[in-house]
């Protein structure tokens, strides 16, 4: 079908469909407020988005205390991804769509991305830390199963498996971000957020931030872990979690959305921290 054809049938006059365009101008906008936040308003958010998959973490390390059972508490840790969305707080690893495409549109800088993704990043690992120090005083019975939880990502080699495993869980929560702007509907969007949730946790793929919390809590039990042990592990399956959601999905939506990309960036102003009308 060609774009003119496609013009006709539809209501708008871009070459791309109305639910793309509609989807695209909300990632950009949406990315675009994230770029403008002020660093206290995104340190906090960031904090918030650690505390509130801890959440997760918490109802996860619950229901395999009790069934020992990965599936089950899998779809239990999507509590903590539905907190993240209804409470507005955020995950480093959702920063993978939304912010890079309001960068590429032109409405903001490479600069304020690293400000946004370390900033978010730091804060989601200190916010992560307090929460689960909080949660291994209150259950001190979980340290067993927080201790295992742990050694299963501590003790994996560096191979092709958890290179993918690692892939898979950087796209798969830049995909729920994806969906969740695709959609008017929040019960969509909290489907989305447990469906993402029993992948990430059930599945027990490779994720920076809700790995690192199962780690932090069986650090704080006692548990022989060397902080450089984390880090090494951390860097990466940090790497892996950001090439499998910006190369996996957000590069690819891009393509596909190159002309909305093309018109975005020639109405946008030479200064990408330019003010903005509406």
């Amino acid at each position: 079908m060609s774009e003119e054809r496609r013009r006709e049938l539809g209501n708008n006059d871009t070459p791309v469909e109305e639910e793309l365009q509609e989807s695209f101008d909300n990632t950009v906008h949406e990315g675009a407020e994230r770029l403008q936040r002020t660093f206290r308003a995104m340190l906090i958010t960031g904090l918030f988005g650690g505390m509130e998959v801890g959440l997760g973490v918490m109802a996860y390390l619950a229901v395999l205390h009790e069934t020992d059972n990965h599936l089950l508490a899998g779809l239990a840790f999507g509590i903590g991804l539905v907190a993240i969305l209804l409470a507005h707080s955020e995950l480093f690893t959702e920063d993978f769509l939304m912010p890079i495409a309001a960068v590429v549109s032109r409405e903001g800088s490479i600069v304020q991305l690293c400000k946004l993704w370390g900033g978010t990043l730091v804060a989601n690992l200190v916010g992560g830390w307090v929460f689960m120090w909080l949660v291994m005083q209150a259950f001190p019975e979980w340290e067993s199963t927080v201790r295992e939880s742990a050694a299963h990502f501590l003790d994996a080699p560096y191979s092709l498996q958890t290179i993918c495993l690692a892939l898979l869980g950087g796209m798969i929560i830049t995909l729920l971000t994806r969906m969740q702007q695709g959609t008017d509907s929040d019960p969509a969007r909290i489907i989305a957020a447990v469906g993402a949730g029993f992948l990430l946790a059930g599945l027990q793929l490779f994720h920076s931030i809700l790995d690192s919390l199962l780690i932090f809590g069986a650090m704080q039990t006692g548990a022989d872990i060397p902080f450089l042990e984390w880090l090494t592990w951390f860097g990466f399956t940090l790497l892996f979690n950001i090439l499998g959601g910006v190369g996996l999905v957000t590069a690819l939506r891009l393509v596909r959305t190159k002309e909305l990309v093309q018109r975005r960036r020639r109405a946008s102003p030479e200064d990408p921290d330019a003010p903005r009308g509406e």
